[in-house]
């Protein structure tokens, strides 16, 4: 029963709140806005106000709202005003429907009500139709804002873009906590929003709309009559229940004060809401307040700028005093058009800056208009918040009025301002056409004066001759002279006042110069200024740059770093080129202080280069042997302190003149030299032209060693033409015994390629040729280096047979060939046995071919060593017909060239020891990381091979050791197997 007479209460207030006259609307306020319902009704009194407006002014739209796509073309219809008006009719009637929405559920929140209590249920009863208006509101503003967008630029609609998003976020909302209650649940289904608002700025966006629609379940008929919620028939059966509550009185006693408790429960959630109302309003008293003294502030800041804006007028108004003194000095001056031409051009300087000056004016204006408009339109929000309690309003009304009234006034004051600025500037230009009028005219006097002067000079000379020719009558022409002279004398003193006024002219445009040229050496020493504050700004970054690279010198987490010494080198040199510009800046710079562009690029360059060197030395010294890497990173520290040095003084004014860039080059230059000297001192190839180098290198091999059996034949052949005898008998063992090394060599040759072909087939895998020589690089760089020894060994061992056959060489040549091509052979099959199987048929083969090159080598020693005694055991010494004197003196002259000879074998035995450690350096032996030195990290293998030389140039390989000499002698052993 409570329930419904409760639901019935807001309707019937509504109607009566809307059937009320004018004069009875407040005491009706008065009487029912203070309660819960009160504030409700007032929303709701407004909404259907709003309502009925819109359904009077649009009688196309039905009750419910819901009208087609095209009743809603044809409303809207092809002007755009009039969409633009119906699109913020409806942004009207949804702000109402939203506004009805919130203060339901704020008094919900606030009397701590639930959907399913008859309290709660009475206020969301009217949100039903409030669902199905929002849902069909915002299906036609967002076809509206799509019209407009293609009607009017986005600009023009960005503020109903914003109110559209505010009103799309505040929908959303709602839907989102009505569809939570279970009140809403069991009665409509409520459409979901999308995420976002629609875009726009999009056309395509209107394709991807969905119309949000509203389904309410139909109830089912009731099949009886629903009982009377209020008993309104009054008589005598109501004296029944009267009588059986005296019996019950009787029997068990009056009731515990039950109806006296549900009025003390009453009393106390009306106690309750009305504590809760009432810090509401105090909340909404200080939000005002808040807000009016904001309001102030802003008010106070307008008549700031009020005040700044008097300034200005003020300021324009002695600027316009000083334009009517400089045009009265143009009046004065009249006479020089020259100098009043200057004049009147600035005077139409100072004209255009006053023009400029009244532009100002009218932009600040035009913001304090735009200012005023937002302090109304804000006014206006304010009033809309200050319309939920009656005490705010008539406080909100007095300041909305006392604001609309000062901002009126100063909208008054700005535009009188203006106007007298406007007045006064034409008044200005005004005076300024006359001045110039003037000055035509005046221009127009001083030419007849001029003409008049030329004409007195032209009558003087006529006087002048007729007093030659006519001396009867100059009695009658004394009088016209000394008339003549009377107006010379004029024209002087008159010529002397112009003078004199010329000079009082030149003397102000001096002063006027003298002015500017303080005024350029002020912007000349602020220039100079801003130019070294860049340079010392540069200056402080750069060396923050060297000092971070520095300190990498010392840190441990660098260690890990590498870098090659090739980057380096490059490094180094731009570097130094760096300190090239560096100079040029600093030079330039010097001799012009106003532009520093250049110094400062030069020196931004130099830090990251210099910087960048040393890092790179750092890493490259992680790589190389100790005493390099040493020596290297002191030139880096040398480096980093040099530039250090550098930049501190070129931050400082006071040294920046005695800074010498060029200091630093040095280090720089010691950093590129070590830099050379740690790079690899072969030539490189790439890894994938290893494989088709070995082949060409053993190929080239087996060809040299055909020619030099082929040479040796011919020598042998010549050598049967040419000599006989013992020297024939010499000369063909000899040939026999090299012919029988060539043969060992070929025969050698032949099994390592067939041996290397079996390590290819056997290694490879999944890959090809060329892969698996440039997986393996350091063994076929060994390979490939012993082909080419072999070669050059046979080359030259034919090349010193040949010599010796003709009697142009030497034995020991031939020896020196044997051992070589033996170092070469061990050095060959040393690199085949390295990945070549042990139990291998061919390396068998292989191994039985060393043994017997080594034999074929020994044999070419002995024969030419015995043909050699041979040939000396024919040279026996005669020493018939020497005395005792002379055998001495031969004795001594023998002992001379002993000793001298043992002095060049000395100096040679050394010789040949610096030449075997260059040897050794050139063969990258050096490179090879030793067991002392675990620590450091080894260098990266080289990316390639040394390309092959022509035949006879000695090739990069290991000597054979030789047992004839000794540690003294220089020779130091190389990593060869014997066999």
């Amino acid at each position: 029963m409570s329930l419904g007479v409760k639901k019935t209460l807001p309707v019937v207030a509504v109607v009566d709140a809307a059937q009320l006259s004018g004069p009875q609307r407040p005491r009706c306020s008065e009487g029912h806005l203070h309660d819960r319902y009160g504030q409700l009704v007032n929303v709701y009194t407004k909404l259907l106000l709003t309502k009925i407006s819109f359904h009077l002014k649009h009688p196309q739209f039905p009750a419910g709202l819901e009208v087609t796509d095209e009743v809603l073309e044809k409303t809207a219809g092809t002007d755009v005003n009039n969409i633009f008006q119906l699109t913020v009719e409806m942004f009207d009637y949804m702000d109402c429907e939203l506004r009805l929405s919130e203060s339901v559920f704020r008094q919900l929140n606030t009397a701590i009500a639930v959907s399913q209590m008859s309290s709660g249920q009475c206020r969301l009863a009217p949100l039903i139709q409030v669902i199905q208006d929002c849902s069909h509101l915002y299906h036609y503003t967002v076809k509206l804002m799509f019209k407009l967008h293609a009607c009017l630029p986005a600009d023009t609609l960005q503020g109903h873009r914003d109110r559209f998003h505010e009103q799309f976020h505040s929908l959303r909302n709602f839907f989102r906590r009505a569809s939570d209650m279970l009140y809403f649940k069991r009665l409509i289904q409520i459409p979901r929003l999308p995420e976002g608002p629609p875009n726009f700025l999009r056309a395509s966006a209107l394709a991807e709309h969905i119309k949000p629609v509203v389904v309410i379940p139909e109830e089912a008929p009731e099949d009886e009559e629903p009982e009377n919620l209020i008993e309104i028939s009054t008589g005598p059966p109501a004296a029944e229940p009267a009588v059986v509550a005296d019996l019950f009185e009787q029997t068990f006693g009056p009731p515990n004060g039950s109806l006296k408790d549900d009025r003390d429960v009453q009393i106390e959630t009306l106690k309750r809401e009305v504590e809760a109302l009432r810090a509401e309003l105090e909340k909404i008293k200080l939000e005002a307040q808040r807000y009016v003294s904001q309001l102030k502030g802003q008010v106070n800041a307008l008549e700031a700028e009020l005040e700044e804006q008097r300034k200005q007028k003020q300021k324009a108004l002695v600027d316009n005093e000083q334009l009517r003194h400089e045009l009265a000095q143009l009046r004065a001056a009249q006479r020089d058009a020259q100098r009043s031409q200057g004049l009147r051009e600035e005077a139409e300087k100072r004209a255009s800056a006053t023009e400029a000056r009244y532009q100002k004016l009218k932009e600040k204006h035009s913001e304090l208009i735009s200012t005023h408009a937002e302090l109304l339109r804000k006014n206006a929000d304010t009033a809309k918040q200050l319309t939920v309690t009656q005490q705010s309003q008539e406080e909100v009304a007095r300041v909305k009025e006392q604001l609309a009234f000062q901002m009126e006034q100063v909208r008054r004051e700005s535009e009188l301002k203006l106007e007298e600025q406007t007045d006064l500037l034409e008044k200005l230009k005004r005076e300024l056409d006359a001045k110039e009028g003037e000055l035509v005219r005046t221009q127009e006097a001083l030419s007849r004066t001029e003409e008049s002067g030329s004409e007195l000079n032209s009558r003087l000379d006529a006087l002048s001759a007729e007093k030659a020719e006519l001396s009867s009558a100059m009695q009658r022409r004394e009088a016209d002279l000394r008339a003549a002279q009377g107006l010379v004398r004029e024209k002087e003193e008159a010529l002397s006042r112009e003078q004199q006024r010329g000079s009082q002219e030149a003397a102000e445009l001096q002063r006027q110069l003298a002015d500017k040229e303080s005024q350029e050496q002020e912007l000349q020493r602020r220039l100079v200024d801003e130019q070294f504050a860049v340079l010392q700004a540069t200056a402080t970054e750069a060396e923050r740059i060297l000092q971070d690279a520095v300190a990498k010198l010392d840190d441990p987490l660098h260690l890990r770093c590498t870098s090659s010494p090739d980057y380096l080198v490059s490094r180094a040199q731009a570097a130094l080129d760096a300190v090239s510009a560096l100079e040029k800046g600093h030079a330039q710079y010097l001799v012009s202080e106003s532009d520093a562009s250049v110094l400062v690029a030069a020196l931004t360059q130099f830090s990251y280069l210099a910087a960048d060197t040393i890092v790179r030395g750092s890493a490259t010294s992680h790589l190389a042997p100790t005493d390099p890497a040493d020596r290297l990173v002191d030139t880096c520290r040398e480096c980093g302190a040099r530039a250090l040095e550098l930049v501190g003084q070129l931050r400082q004014r006071q040294t920046l003149r005695q800074a010498r860039p060029g200091l630093v080059r040095t280090p720089l230059r010691g950093i590129l030299q070590l830099g050379q000297e740690l790079k690899p001192k072969s030539l490189d190839v790439r890894q994938e032209e290893l494989g088709a180098m070995v082949d060409k290198e053993m190929a080239a091999t087996s060809a040299a060693i055909e020619d030099a059996v082929r040479r040796i034949e011919d020598m042998m052949n010549q050598a049967r033409h040419a000599s006989s005898g013992v020297k024939l008998e010499v000369n063909e063992r000899i040939l026999n015994s090299c012919t029988d090394l060539m043969k060992a060599i070929r025969l050698l040759v032949t099994t390592s390629t067939s041996l290397q072909k079996e390590i290819v087939e056997g290694g490879r895998g999944a890959a090809t040729q060329q892969e698996f020589y440039a997986k393996n690089s350091r063994w076929t760089e060994g390979l490939i280096s012993a082909s080419k020894a072999v070669g050059w060994g046979a080359t030259q061992l034919v090349e010193s047979a040949d010599r010796v056959v003709l009697h142009t060489g030497k034995y020991e040549e031939l020896i020196v060939c044997s051992h070589e091509i033996a170092a070469s052979t061990a050095q060959l099959v040393a690199a085949s046995k390295v990945k070549a199987d042990k139990h291998s048929p061919h390396l068998g083969r292989l191994q039985e071919c060393s043994r017997t090159v080594n034999e074929m080598a020994a044999n070419v020693v002995a024969s030419t060593t015995s043909g050699q005694e041979q040939i000396e055991e024919r040279d026996t010494m005669d020493f018939s017909g020497l005395s005792l004197i002379k055998l001495k003196k031969q004795e001594m002259e023998t002992q001379v060239r002993v000793l001298e000879l043992e002095k060049t074998l000395e100096v040679e035995r050394v010789r040949l020891g610096e030449l075997r450690k260059q040897h050794y350096v050139l063969a990258g032996g050096v490179g090879t990381p030793s067991e002392e030195e675990p620590s450091r990290p080894s260098a990266a293998p080289r990316s390639g091979t040394s390309k092959k030389p022509p035949l006879a140039q000695k090739p990069s390989v290991a000597p054979r050791q030789d047992q004839q000499l000794d540690r003294k002698d220089g020779i130091y052993p190389a990593q060869l197997v014997n066999y």
